[in-house]
């Protein structure tokens, strides 16, 4: 995970934005903003340890949670600034901020407390759960199950992507009594 030193999504102050990167120019792109504006323009990429095999051998290597898309923050000279770098397609506006920092802040929180998670390629319908204890308390998504592991899949509305946490079902409440939607096939009843 990159962002200022800082240490938290949820400190960085200014709007938020999507920046779409050309493929595989995240990292660059996350390394051109620093060179250009140094501590103070604040960004977050999640990334993710993958073990890859190349050449015949085996490394582990940081790959982008979201790929082609780094979250920035600041106000206009920030957005112009990335725009510069050319390494975008695009700067996508974020029209509910408390929501994707909310979204962010809990994807930092189980990037930090190294859980183990899948990526999870769109958004989730079912029920809505939050984390009743331990270390991920107060951490909410939708519960889904997937090969015999049950999940809460945390997403960023705004891209249609997320991780699912793999998680005990023992440490779950339910947020909403409503009943699962239907198409969800195997999600996990409580």
């Amino acid at each position: 995970m990159i962002h200022p030193a800082d240490g938290s999504v949820e400190r960085m102050r200014g709007t938020w934005w999507v920046a779409h990167t050309l493929a595989r120019c995240e990292k660059a792109f996350a390394w051109d903003l620093q060179r250009a504006g140094g501590a103070e323009v604040a960004y977050f990429l999640p990334l993710m340890g993958r073990v890859s095999f190349s050449g015949g051998r085996k490394r582990r290597v940081l790959r982008p949670l979201f790929a082609s898309y780094v979250f920035i923050c600041g106000e206009g000279e920030i957005r112009h600034k990335a725009l510069l770098t050319g390494r975008l397609c695009q700067v996508i506006p974020v029209p509910n901020q408390q929501q994707l920092i909310r979204e962010l802040a809990q994807l930092e929180r189980v990037l930090i407390g190294k859980a183990e998670f899948d990526p999870y390629p769109f958004a989730a319908v079912g029920r809505r759960c939050r984390v009743k204890v331990g270390p991920f308390e107060g951490v909410e998504g939708t519960v889904t199950e997937r090969e015999s592991v049950t999940s809460l899949v945390l997403q960023v509305s705004l891209l249609g992507q997320g991780i699912a946490l793999h998680i005990d079902t023992d440490v779950l409440e339910a947020v909403d009594r409503e009943p699962l939607r239907a198409g969800l096939a195997g999600a996990g009843a409580f």
